[in-house]
C-alpha cells in the first residue's frame, strides 16, 4: 500500500519546484500561470531512521524503503470547477489522490508573480478550497438526483441505503455551501459509508504545505496564519523551502546533504515531516520484516489485522496466514539481536486476531510456505 498524495495549489506557488525536489523526478517550471498542464508523477522514498538501524543490525543483502507517489497537479484558480483556468480537467485529476497536499505561498518576491497580485495565504487557501467545495456540489446535485430516483423505485427493505445517503448528502451540502469541506460533517456510520462512492474531493484529507525562502525558515508570519488556520481545520501544515530542498536533492553525497542540512540547524529533508503528517492522517503506520536478505518497511492501515498485514507482502501470506512472529523495533534496539529478544523474554507469538503495531518487525508463518523460519543471532 503506497501513499498517494496531490499536490495542488494557486499557480505560481511552487508546487512543481517542491514536487521535483521531493521525488528527483523532472517537471516544467516558469515564471508564469499553467505551465504544468499533464500531472507529473513522481515515486519518492520514505525516510525511516528505524529501517536505517534494522538495517545495520542485519545487515542484509538490500533494504527497501517505503514509498510515497507524488501528484504534481496544475495550478487552480478563482473559477476552476466553471472551467476557468484548466478548470475540471484538473479536478479530475484531484479526485484520484490519497490525500490532498495544497502549497501556500509563505515567501515575499517580486520577481515571482502570483495570480492575485499580492501575497496573502489565508485568501489563496479559501480560493482552493472554495473552488474544491463547488465541485463537489455539483457532484452532490447529480448524486441525489440518482438516489431520489432509486429511493422511489425500492421496495422498503432496500430503502436504508438510499435514505442514509440522502441524509448524509443533506449534511454535507449546507457545508460545501460555505465554502467548508464535507469531512467536516458529523456523520453517522452508514451516512459515510453511503458516501463512499460518491468521490467527493472535500471528504479527503487536506495538508498545507508552506513554502518559504531560506530566510523564512526558522520564522514567518505567513507560516504562523497557516498554522493556526490548519489546526482549526483539524489538519496539519508543514514548512517547506522549495528552492532550498531542489538544493539538496542535487546533492549525491550523503554526507554532503547531512553538512547541507546542518548549515541552517536542520536534521532531515522536509520529505519526512510531510510524509508523517499524511501518514497521520490517513492513519497510516509501518511495519517491518528484516533479515539476512532484506530488510523492509510495509505501510498498512491503522487497526489491520496480523493477516491483513501478511497480505500486503503477497496475498497468499493473508490466505494462507497461521501465526506471526512479533517483536518490536525498540526490543531489537534495546537487545541488538533476535536471539536476545528471545532470551528476554519479548519474542512473542501472535494470530489471526493480533492488529498490528506501528514499528512492529514480523514474520509470517502460512499454509505451504517454503519460507524458513528467521535467523537467530
Amino acid at each position: 500500500m503506497a501513499l498517494n498524495c496531490g499536490i495542488v495549489g494557486l499557480p505560481n506557488v511552487g508546487k512543481s519546484t517542491i514536487f521535483s525536489a521531493l521525488t528527483s523526478a523532472p517537471a516544467e517550471t516558469a515564471n508564469y500561470p499553467f505551465c504544468t498542464i499533464n500531472p507529473n508523477v513522481g515515486i519518492a522514498q520514505v525516510p525511516d531512521s528505524r529501517l536505517d538501524k534494522l538495517s545495520g543490525i542485519f545487515k542484509p543483502q538490500r533494504t527497501v524503503p517505503a514509498t510515497v507517489e507524488f501528484v504534481d497537479i496544475a495550478g487552480l484558480v478563482k473559477g476552476a470547477s466553471q472551467g476557468e483556468g484548466l478548470g475540471n480537467q484538473f479536478l479530475a485529476h484531484i479526485r484520484e489522490v490519497g490525500v490532498i497536499a495544497q502549497v501556500v505561498r509563505c515567501f515575499d518576491n517580486p520577481n515571482i508573480l502570483h495570480v492575485q497580485n499580492r501575497i496573502d495565504p489565508e485568501s489563496d487557501m479559501d480560493v482552493i478550497n472554495i473552488e474544491l467545495a463547488l465541485a463537489d456540489l455539483e457532484t452532490l446535485a447529480r448524486r441525489r438526483e440518482r438516489a431520489e430516483r432509486a429511493l422511489k423505485g425500492q421496495a422498503k427493505t432496500g430503502q436504508k441505503t438510499s435514505e442514509d445517503l440522502l441524509a448524509a448528502l443533506a449534511k454535507v451540502e449546507a457545508l460545501l455551501e460555505q465554502g467548508k469541506p464535507a469531512r467536516s460533517a458529523s456523520l453517522t456510520g452508514d451516512e459515510r459509508n453511503a458516501l463512499r462512492d460518491c468521490h467527493f474531493i472535500t471528504l479527503k484529507p487536506q495538508l498545507y504545505v508552506c513554502n518559504v525562502d531560506e530566510q523564512g525558515l526558522k520564522e514567518n508570519p505567513y507560516c504562523t496564519r497557516v498554522q493556526r488556520r490548519a489546526e482549526a481545520e483539524g489538519s496539519a501544515a508543514v514548512v517547506i523551502c522549495g528552492k532550498f530542498e531542489a538544493e539538496l536533492a542535487g546533492i549525491g553525497d550523503t554526507a554532503e546533504q547531512s553538512a547541507f542540512l546542518g548549515e541552517l540547524g536542520l536534521e532531515e529533508s522536509s520529505l519526512g515531516p510531510l510524509v508523517r503528517a499524511a501518514y497521520a492522517l490517513l492513519g497510516l503506520r509501518t511495519f517491518f520484516t528484516a533479515g539476512a536478505d532484506e530488510c523492509r518497511a510495509w505501510t498498512i492501515r491503522a487497526g489491520d489485522t496480523a493477516p491483513k498485514a501478511g497480505g500486503v507482502i503477497h496475498s497468499d501470506f493473508e490466505k494462507g496466514f497461521i501465526k506471526a512472529a512479533v517483536y518490536s523495533f525498540q526490543d531489537i534496539l534495546a537487545c541488538g539481536s533476535e536471539a536476545k529478544i528471545k532470551e528476554a523474554g519479548k519474542y512473542r507469538i501472535e494470530g489471526r486476531e493480533y492488529r498490528v503495531q506501528d514499528g512492529d518487525v514480523l514474520y509470517f508463518f502460512r499454509q505451504n510456505s517454503a519460507a524458513k523460519p528467521p535467523a537467530e543471532g
